[in-house]
């Protein structure tokens, strides 16, 4: 039968609950129903208002676990999954001791890079995660095989090739020339195959000449429908290098600017250290920003001000940034999110710690359309958490009868082993 009835606590959000409120932002149901047809959300409200004939709907009964939207991941490494939590070293050295290692790996064993792309898929599944913006490697064939292990899964990912000319190991970098065609041709196989999208994927600023930048530019203005991925202001000394290799840019978000990347399909990672004119040109732009404070704090980076960010009217979307962000888990980073808004002296709400992991980031991979709630029509990407995964999670739990609290317990104590089920587009896809 293609059509199921899921019955079960639901929560989900109609809209940011900085600007909506969050009383009208949020939709609760204590004993709800997500009807699910064709792979498509078709409704969803209390079970009694429903009212599901079971000789029409496969129900599915799914007790005292809380359903919520798939977990929106706006940035994250896929080939850097087997450094994960590797010790001690700020971002330039980490990416020379680590994540260059790695990824010349994926370059040389093409069956490494499918196997970590498969475990990658299949690990983002296992935490609930049913969207991310990935970076692979600046070997073409790193993407083919990200795609494939997502298209397997029918997963809605976007992903692109790191364009890389210069700062980094010989078999790292590429010419300019190559790095457009690989890029070209991964659209042409992938945009829109399935429920894939395509990113033009500057690593960095630091590793790509002027010249390439400007050509990651020329191809972002004629592919009007993909995104543009890269980083930005993560870390002090980066951000003294890019002044010293552009001195004819005011900051580091004008390389982007005068290079044609900055547009409203750019999402830029990190922005911990961000002037406020940089603030106001992302926001002017329409930008995206994914807040990554796992690795933000793991490699000590700093601590990224989203009060600021919001208040700019910029799109936030939560990102893992896996390897240097040390889980897949996106309840485990709303948890790091936490902690910096604490130390910057803004405690992150419940529901904005959902908006941030759920509709905010589909809204800013461009996706809202098609995932981030229960909105008839969407895709059925949703979660089952079992709040009582573990004796204290149950104990804490027990005394939540509120969603806020609940929401809250999840994200500080939660992590992958509360996610009980996982479907992609009506399909179960993982079970614990």
């Amino acid at each position: 039968m293609n059509r199921t009835a899921h019955r079960g606590r639901i929560a989900h959000l109609l809209g940011d609950p900085g600007s909506t409120g969050q009383s009208k932002a949020l939709a609760h149901f204590e004993d709800g129903c997500l009807l699910v047809e064709a792979g498509k959300i078709v409704g969803c409200d209390h079970w009694d208002k429903l009212s599901p004939d079971s000789g029409q709907w496969q129900l599915i009964e799914h007790g005292s676990s809380l359903i919520l939207p798939g977990f929106v991941d706006t940035h994250i490494h896929f080939a850097q999954t087997d450094i994960i939590a590797s010790f001690g070293q700020h971002l330039l050295e980490w990416l020379n001791d680590y994540a260059f290692p790695v990824e010349q790996r994926i370059g040389r064993d093409r069956q490494y890079a499918t196997d970590t792309a498969q475990f990658f898929v299949d690990e983002l599944i296992r935490n609930g995660t049913t969207s991310a913006l990935v970076f692979g490697t600046v070997h073409k064939h790193s993407i083919d095989a990200l795609f494939d292990a997502a298209l397997v899964k029918n997963m809605r990912l976007i992903g692109g090739k790191v364009l890389m000319d210069r700062g980094a190991p010989d078999d790292l970098c590429e010419t300019i020339s190559q790095g457009r065609t690989d890029t070209l041709a991964l659209i042409d196989e992938w945009q829109n195959k399935g429920r894939l999208g395509y990113a033009i994927t500057p690593r960095f600023a630091p590793t790509s000449t002027w010249d390439q930048l400007t050509d990651a530019g020329h191809m972002l203005r004629e592919h009007p429908d993909v995104l543009m991925h890269t980083h930005l202001s993560e870390n002090k000394k980066e951000i003294e290098l890019v002044g010293e290799l552009f001195p004819d840019c005011d900051d580091y978000l004008g390389v982007y600017e005068k290079a044609g990347l900055l547009c409203d399909r750019a999402v830029f990672a990190h922005c911990v250290h961000l002037s406020d004119s940089e603030q106001s040109r992302i926001a002017a732009a329409g930008a995206s920003i994914a807040f990554c404070p796992t690795s933000n704090l793991f490699l000590g980076s700093g601590l990224f001000n989203l009060r600021a960010a919001r208040a700019a009217n910029i799109n936030v979307g939560l990102g893992t940034d896996v390897g240097a962000g040390s889980s897949f888990s996106m309840l485990s980073t709303q948890a790091e999110a936490y902690k910096v808004g604490q130390l910057r002296g803004h405690a992150l709400h419940p529901l904005e710690a959902l908006y941030l992991a759920t509709l905010g980031g589909a809204k800013a991979l461009h996706i809202e359309a098609k995932v981030g709630n229960f909105e008839t029509g969407k895709e059925a990407d949703f979660v089952v958490i079992n709040p009582m995964a573990s004796p204290l999670l149950a104990r804490r739990t027990a005394q939540s009868p509120d969603i806020m609290d609940l929401l809250f317990a999840l994200g500080m104590l939660g992590g992958q082993m509360v996610i009980q089920e996982t479907w992609l587009a009506g399909h179960r896809s993982y079970v614990a």
